[in-house]
């Protein structure tokens, strides 16, 4: 299934492990990028669904649907798992894990967007390449981790 609508899109990639002490500002600050990408005619969202950074831009989505009805959550999976969040389109890109499969997904999220926020403080690991994919790709990076 491909998404249609690329410039309306936003994918979200982050760190599994984010910081306790800072995870309100975090908060703050993803609703607040958000927002503004809303405001600006964004109305999908993309998460891949994994622990830490992608779960807390998925629920944060979900809570801004209350007050913009018309945002979608779509939910980017490697591969075939239990979903407990609501969301309004899941992608599965295979039935059961590969090597590789995270990468796919990665790829295919900014593959089928204009907008990529992301939680970076590392240059290596999952989340560095998909955001230097993303730059290579020309999406908008917006950086919400601290002293960016």
């Amino acid at each position: 299934m491909e998404i249609v609508k690329k410039e309306c899109c936003c994918c979200f990639s982050g760190h599994r492990k984010l910081p306790y002490a800072q995870l309100e500002e975090i908060r703050k600050r993803l609703k607040s990028e958000v927002i503004q990408l809303i405001n600006a005619g964004v109305d999908t969202f993309i998460s891949g669904y994994a622990s830490g950074f992608d779960t807390e831009a998925a629920l944060t989505v979900n809570e801004l649907k209350q007050d913009y009805p018309n945002i979608k959550l779509v939910l980017v999976l490697p591969y075939r798992q239990e979903i407990n969040i609501p969301y309004d389109e899941c992608i599965c890109l295979t039935e059961h894990y590969r090597k590789g499969c995270f990468h796919i997904r990665n790829r295919y999220m900014v593959d089928n967007s204009s907008y990529c926020i992301c939680y970076l403080t590392e240059n290596k690991g999952g989340t560095a390449y998909t955001v230097n994919y993303a730059k290579r790709q020309g999406l908008e990076i917006i950086n919400i981790a601290p002293n960016n």
